[in-house]
């Protein structure tokens, strides 16, 4: 029996809080520093993270966070795609978890829950930007909730020495694309 404890043992996927954003900032910073999943080279301030937080939330989208007895473990959001209005029904999902979070099914979660408020916002698609072809965990994450393989931007980044693929996925949310939006 492994002491790993089980994904739902204790776990609550909820609205982030501004008091969250300490462990959303080192949390970021973690995969910043160490990881290919962002692009972004250097790791941006609490007020930063604060700001960007707020910029969503400001938009009615949603920045949940995972939490088992207080410890955020990761935390997921989506924003609009692209500012053009026209992308209001497409949605870019990012989703960072705390290195001791992984592999226990913490991002699983976290992702369905924002899959399931973003449906319920009405908007159409998720699309899934993924940094480094190499990003095994990601991409199998996006692949087992239904995102599929879209293209592949070669080279589109620098990091650590060496260039860096970006993986596009994406997943239809509620109706996709088989009616018009209700505000079209």
């Amino acid at each position: 029996m492994s002491d790993t404890p089980t994904p739902a043992a204790g776990l609550r996927i909820r609205p982030s809080r501004l008091d969250d954003v300490p462990a959303i900032t080192a949390i970021y910073a973690w995969n910043v520093n160490r990881g290919t999943g962002t692009f972004e080279l250097d790791a941006p301030d609490e007020a930063e993270v604060a700001r960007r937080r707020d910029d969503v939330l400001a938009k009615g989208l949603p920045w949940l966070v995972a939490d088992r007895g207080g410890a955020v473990l990761g935390y997921a959001y989506a924003n609009h795609f692209r500012p053009r209005r026209a992308y209001r029904f497409c949605l870019e999902d990012s989703i960072y978890l705390a290195d001791a979070a992984r592999g226990q099914g913490v991002g699983r979660l976290l992702l369905a829950e924002l899959i399931a408020r973003c449906e319920a916002l009405g908007a159409r698609q998720m699309l899934a930007v993924i940094g480094d072809s190499a990003n095994a965990g990601s991409i199998g994450l996006h692949r087992a909730l239904g995102f599929e393989h879209t293209g592949v931007l070669k080279s589109a980044g620098w990091k650590f020495g060496q260039w860096r693929d970006v993986v596009l996925m994406q997943r239809a949310l509620g109706l996709g694309d088989t009616t018009a939006p209700v505000d079209a």
